[in-house]
């Protein structure tokens, strides 16, 4: 099994929860995303950032504007939307109840129900 492959789909699992969540505390150009993103220790490039930034704008959870640049041409700045902010709440909550499970799981000791008839293949 390739471990580097089970980690990548790992970090695909929370990558637009993570976006969206830079995106919520106000209006972004997309290199800050991957700024904000590389300082988390969780790499993103571009070309995965803007299929992604245009997916989002185009389910009306974002939008954005342009803003003209004195060393470039016009950069878009994103925000979300209301219905973006919603979306955004209900992945917080349902993060917040995963990252409880897996705590639970992976670092608590919990119960195992046993039976009789419960034989692994040793």
């Amino acid at each position: 099994m390739d471990i580097q492959n089970t980690q990548s789909q790992m970090r695909k699992g929370v990558l637009e929860f993570c976006i969206l969540s830079v995106i919520r505390k106000g209006e972004v150009y997309p290199s800050d995303i991957v700024d904000t993103m590389k300082a988390a220790r969780l790499q993103i490039f571009e070309g995965t950032l803007y299929p992604l930034l245009t997916r989002l704008k185009n389910a009306g959870l974002l939008t954005y504007r342009w803003v003209e640049s004195n060393s470039g041409p016009p950069r878009k700045y994103f925000v979300m939307t209301e219905k973006g902010l919603e979306f955004y709440a209900e992945l917080e909550r349902t993060w917040k109840e995963l990252a409880d499970a897996v705590h639970t799981i992976t670092n608590e000791t919990v119960e195992h129900p046993t039976t009789e008839t419960n034989n692994y293949n040793q």
